[in-house]
């Protein structure tokens, strides 16, 4: 049978196995369970709470402190002109500018500069490499990754095979594979 004819029976075979309602939350359940869909979700918690951070120094130091030099709240109301009822605002501009400033600013000198300070200690032997894992995290590190190697029910339904299985390609009772001769 060809691939693409195999490909398809087990596409409409999926849909057969699962319908409605419980193959929408198998679906939902995959998505979920892979590692980056969840590293991105932290991803975004993380950026979000530092995005306050930044928000806070903003209003509750450097806001006050334009307040102070210029007589305005923030800069978008400082240095702004209108022609012909377009109002021009650089204090917009500059209010952009400087709050990106400060993002990078925090990002470098909190985050970077300690990692980079702390590989130079590294390298120099100053500071210990970590520990091996013991055994038991060894072994469940490979019990994780024999786990994460086989297919998820998705794939199985997909395809109505599973990967390494009796009578497939790479199963138990196919033929060895010998790699091929280099031409002369």
């Amino acid at each position: 049978m060809p691939v693409t004819d195999s490909i398809t029976q087990g596409l409409r075979g999926a849909g057969n196995h699962l319908s409605g309602l419980p193959k929408v939350f198998q679906g939902f359940k995959d998505f979920i369970s892979r590692g980056n869909a969840i590293e991105l979700a932290v991803g975004v918690v993380i950026g979000a709470a530092f995005g306050a951070v930044i928000a806070a120094i903003q209003n509750g130091f450097i806001g006050p402190l334009i307040a102070a030099i210029f007589g305005q709240p923030n800069l978008t109301n400082v240095w702004s002109f209108e022609v012909n009822e377009a109002v021009f605002s650089i204090g917009l501009i500059l209010d952009a500018l400087l709050k990106f400033l400060i993002t990078a600013a925090a990002v470098y000198f909190v985050i970077v500069l300690p990692l980079n300070a702390l590989a130079a200690r590294r390298k120099r032997g100053q500071e210990e490499e970590p520990k091996a894992p013991a055994e038991d995290i060894l072994l469940l590190q490979e019990i994780r990754d024999l786990l994460a190697s086989r297919p998820s029910p998705a794939v199985v339904n997909d395809t109505g095979t599973v990967p390494g299985a009796p009578g497939t390609p790479g199963g138990p009772d196919a033929p060895p594979a010998f790699p091929p001769k280099p031409l002369a």
